[in-house]
């Protein structure tokens, strides 16, 4: 199945909340369909195109500007994009909408409780930015601004990750992106 209707998935949530986990399964799921689309996962991006980049507001804002700017150039372009980067602060999605086009970007927030991504992080730095070893950590001492109304919402803490995917495929089958 191929298909030319370019669009960004973003998704936005915090550090363990599911949002590369949900990437990645959707990512397969077009590939199994043979829809070419783009992931642009905010590790990945940070390493190669944001490299020196800090974590202050001035860098994670710069970050995410570039993330949505290479977004907007895919899906102009055609490109089914997904993003998967915290993205803390709403005025910056709303710029990244506004760039990418109002009608081809699809908000989805993955949400888990404060206590789930505890349980889940292994490498532990939830529990250090809760004891203050880690500065400017979002969601523990640096805010996340979590969307009001995004055209999609995953509790993953409740939600198989099949579950989740099901939600956004549906969106996207509701909205024309993606055919039947």
């Amino acid at each position: 199945m191929s298909q030319r209707n370019g669009f960004t998935l973003w998704f936005t949530g915090l550090s363990g909340a599911g949002k590369s986990t949900l990437a990645e399964a959707l990512s397969a799921r077009m590939q199994a369909l043979a829809i070419a689309h783009e992931i642009l996962d905010g590790d990945v991006v940070r390493t190669n195109l944001s490299k020196g980049l800090g974590f202050s507001k001035e860098d994670r804002d710069t970050n995410i500007r570039r993330i949505g700017f290479v977004a907007q150039l895919l899906t102009r372009n055609g490109v089914p994009v997904i993003t998967a980067a915290i993205s803390p602060y709403k005025a910056i999605r709303e710029e990244c909408r506004e760039m990418i086009g109002p009608d081809r970007f699809i908000e989805i927030h993955v949400h888990a409780p404060l206590e789930t991504l505890v349980e889940r992080d292994v490498k532990g730095l939830y529990k250090k930015a809760i004891a203050g070893e880690i500065k400017n950590f979002t969601g523990v001492s640096d805010p996340y601004e979590a969307p009001e109304s995004p055209h999609v919402r995953v509790d993953s803490s409740l939600e198989s990750v099949e579950e989740s995917l099901e939600k956004i495929w549906q969106h996207l089958l509701e909205r024309g992106f993606i055919k039947g």
